[in-house]
């Protein structure tokens, strides 16, 4: 999510349907699928094709997959029955027993009290709500039914476990939030009858004026619980948005409005939600205080635990939006706030403890300062000592500047922005719009080194740079400091700015073995031009290429914006890969010398993804046929000498055992016949 690259893809076959919500194995690091109820998939992440996995079929339809960190993965079927996957995994088709009946499994959750698995899920029959509990090591289960409540049910459940006793609490549809307790400390031996679970009411989500209707609920700690739901105000439309409540003194805390909507389903991981608001993922850190009533309604005088939290949503920089305090004294406070646009941008928020003023608002006071005060201001606030969110203030620092850029078209600070990109560890979502304004200012050097430096810039903000390159001309470069590290060891240039064609053939491949070899002759006026001996662009390009070339991308999301590349950039940029593919070939190691040069696997996808996106063009235009006929030839000349090689791979693995069982200590010749 932080460098908002998708790790991995896999897809099931047409008419293949996953059934259950796919799994992590902790212990064994592989994933963990069913399709189609019955089919079992197991693979890791190397695994490219699913349809190659693992695969088992099951006597049994499978309703859930939990996975526990200490435990390994519990399978809980349809029917009620539960097992360890390894037990499973010995014989799928075990026959697995129905507990429930005809009743119908509405939710179920695992957890770990000391070194017991424990499983619990709700059932519901007829309106009528059951509660199961499995301790997986005693093979014990137990079966309790819910006090019904009347004129509502229950429409989502979470649970956490403390003290030998589950604390199971639902959400209705009067409202209202009830807790159900559920000791573990029981025998053995199944009840003949089940037990009616008695509940307490810990919510109501009736503010003055408004009502909560809530769709999905997760617990934070003994005191705090989340909802995500909708806000009813008479006379206006609901309004979604995600709260947190305090259940020892039944408050509200603090509550975020999502007016893009979402799907109705929120995650809690490790002091994160996960939720989807519109098309983007919303990840919101979080942080629970010990609960006290003076924090719950606002009353704690004690500034020095003062909670208060900064939002900095870098989205509304131009609406003068920069910071939103929620300043409610409240024991759990959204700490962090990050949006993350999956193919865009990711906005991210600190929350920066201070003496006197937060990050957000010492940049607010800092808006309409003078140039000398802002950035001496912000120097200051960089150099203080290291803090766990020195990186997120930095990313706000920057922000800052080029608010100040996008405002006063005259200030452009490029020293100080090149200081802080090369001597901070930044990325490209703490501060979104920096290579936009570089970009805007045509900062070529500045653009290099983010392209270097960051590992999450979006596909689009590399094809816009790739375009500025390949469009700025070789004069207007020969002004401007760009770092040469990467070409500067294999392009030889002379005062004329013309290369320097040093013949080298380690690799088995020279020009006149590739004509001799496909039969064809070039004329020698093309072809020095042509063939991938001289480099078709200047050391200031082709570093400035070399940056974009090692750029993490995902292929799927960047070839439709190459498509938009003017032809004669296109061809000139393939004529660099061929150049940079033909000097790769020369070397018998295949890397080219010098400091974060492109690497062979590097120079070949690019390759691959341009002629992907220009093929049919490259066809049609007569400038880019022998290009693409000279491209041809090479590769097969490079085909046809591997291939001789692999004809004599085993004649020379022989040779090296003959050398191995005989270590002569006097001159010899010898003189070996392969057949």
């Amino acid at each position: 999510i932080s460098d908002q690259k998708p790790l991995g893809c896999w897809s099931l076959k047409h008419g293949q349907v996953l059934t259950c919500p796919v799994v992590c194995n902790f212990e064994t690091h592989e994933y963990i699928a069913v399709h189609d109820d019955k089919v079992l998939r197991i693979w890791k992440n190397e695994d490219i094709n699913l349809d190659k996995a693992f695969k088992a079929t099951l006597s049994a339809d499978v309703y859930r997959i939990h996975s526990l960190p200490e435990a390994g993965p519990v399978v809980l079927f349809r029917g009620g029955g539960v097992r360890t996957l390894d037990v499973l995994l010995e014989a799928p088709q075990q026959e697995i027993e129905n507990v429930i009946s005809d009743e119908v499994i509405r939710w179920s959750a695992a957890f770990m009290e000391g070194q017991q698995p424990v499983l619990i899920f709700t059932t519901e029959k007829d309106g009528d709500f059951f509660v199961y509990v499995q301790k997986l090591k005693l093979s014990s289960l137990h079966k309790y039914k819910l006090e019904q409540q009347e004129s509502s049910k229950p429409l989502c459940f979470t649970a956490h476990i403390t003290n030998q006793t589950v604390t199971l609490l639902c959400l209705y549809s009067n409202d209202s939030v009830y807790q159900v307790l559920i000791p573990l400390q029981q025998d053995t031996e199944e009840e003949e009858e089940e037990e009616v679970l008695p509940k307490s009411l810990v919510l109501n989500f009736s503010v003055p004026g408004t009502v909560l209707k809530g769709t999905s609920l997760v617990v934070l700690d003994k005191d705090h619980v989340a909802v995500l739901g909708s806000l009813a105000v008479p006379g206006k439309e609901p309004r979604e948005c995600l709260s947190i409540w305090n259940t020892k003194f039944q408050t509200l805390q603090t509550s975020k409005e999502l007016p893009l909507g979402t799907s109705g389903q929120l995650w809690c991981y490790e002091e994160k939600f996960f939720l989807i608001h519109g098309k983007v993922l919303t990840v919101i850190m979080y942080k629970c205080e010990t609960s006290s009533l003076a924090a719950a309604v606002g009353k704690l005088k004690d500034s020095q635990n003062l909670d208060v939290s900064s939002f900095v949503n870098w989205n509304t920089l131009e609406d003068e939006k920069l910071v939103v305090s929620l300043q409610s004294q409240e024991s759990v406070a959204l700490k962090a706030e990050s949006k993350m646009n999956l193919r865009s941008r990711k906005s991210t928020v600190a929350k920066v403890q201070s003496e006197t003023l937060s990050v957000g608002q010492l940049l607010l006071n800092l808006k309409d300062a003078s140039t000398y005060v802002l950035e001496t201001e912000l120097r200051q606030l960089m150099s203080k000592a290291p803090t766990p969110d020195l990186q997120a203030t930095i990313g706000c620092v920057v922000t800052a500047l080029t608010d100040r850029c996008k405002r006063n078209p005259k200030y452009y600070p490029q020293n100080f922005l090149l200081e802080i990109v090369e001597t901070r560890d930044l990325s490209y979502s703490l501060c979104p719009d920096l290579m936009a304004v570089a970009l805007e200012k045509k900062d070529m050097h500045l653009l290099q080194i983010c392209l270097e430096r960051f590992p999450d810039i979006p596909e689009e903000i590399i094809y816009a740079c790739l375009k500025a390159f390949l469009s700025i001309s070789e004069a207007h470069l020969q002004n401007i400091d760009v770092n040469l590290d990467s070409v500067i060891c294999y392009i030889d240039v002379e005062f004329d700015d013309k290369e320097v064609k040093t013949e080298i053939v380690e690799n088995g491949f020279s020009a006149e073995m590739d004509q001799d070899m496909c039969d064809t002759k070039i004329p020698k006026e093309t072809q020095s031009r042509s063939d991938g001996e001289s480099c078709p662009v200047g050391l200031q390009k082709a570093a400035l290429l070399n940056a974009v070339l090692h750029s993490a991308y995902t292929e799927t999301f960047l070839l439709p914006h190459l498509k938009n590349l003017p032809a004669q950039q296109a061809i000139l940029f393939l004529r660099y890969l061929y150049y940079l593919y033909v000097k790769c070939s020369e070397k018998v190691n295949t890397t080219l010398p010098g400091i974060r040069s492109p690497t062979i696997n590097q120079i070949m996808d690019w390759m691959c993804l341009l002629l992907d996106a220009h093929f049919t063009v490259m066809v049609m235009l007569p400038e880019a046929k022998e290009l693409l006929s000279n491209l041809h030839k090479f590769v097969r000349a490079q085909v046809r000498f591997y291939s001789e090689l692999n004809k004599i791979e085993g004649s020379l693995r022989e040779l090296q055992r003959l050398n191995h069982l005989r270590e002569s200590q006097t001159y010899s010749i010898e003189v070996l016949e392969i057949i």
